[in-house]
């Protein structure tokens, strides 16, 4: 019998062969690097139009976002290609997502906050589930 090809030498799985749990996951943390990079835009706008107050608090705004949109991008382009690494980062996000917006639902709900919330818990649970678990660690399966 051939050896078995390590893990970054076997063939990537096709879209078909991705647990639907996987795809929703993807689906989650593209829409919260959407809404990053959207948010991050917003504020440059408002930056370059004049109506920002705090010229150094709209640019690291305008930084933070657009990086952790790249960094969650950057995910789940490893989620795709079944890298363990790529939960940890996503994960983490979440965490501080749950933080602050629990933090923000102490001076009043609002729909945004709501959608923040359920998203980070859903995509948080995702990245927990078996099915995602296996299909995110064939990098840690050791060559036979």
């Amino acid at each position: 019998m051939p050896p078995r090809p390590a893990p970054q030498d076997r063939p990537e799985t096709g879209p078909g062969d991705r647990p639907p749990a996987l795809v929703a996951l993807v689906v989650g943390v593209l829409v919260e690097a959407l809404a990053l990079a959207v948010g991050g835009a917003v504020v440059l706008v408002e930056l370059l139009a004049g109506g920002s107050r705090s010229v150094g608090v709209s640019l690291f705004l305008v930084v933070f976002a657009l990086g952790v949109a790249t960094l969650l991008v950057l995910c789940v382009r490893g989620l795709l290609q079944g890298r363990r690494w790529a939960r940890s980062p996503v994960a983490t996000w979440q965490i501080l997502q749950v933080v602050v917006v629990i933090s923000s639902l102490q001076s009043g709900a609002s729909a945004w906050i709501a959608v923040a919330l359920v998203l980070a818990v859903v995509v948080l649970v995702l990245l927990m589930l078996r099915p995602v678990v296996e299909a995110t660690t064939r990098d840690a399966r050791p060559a036979a």
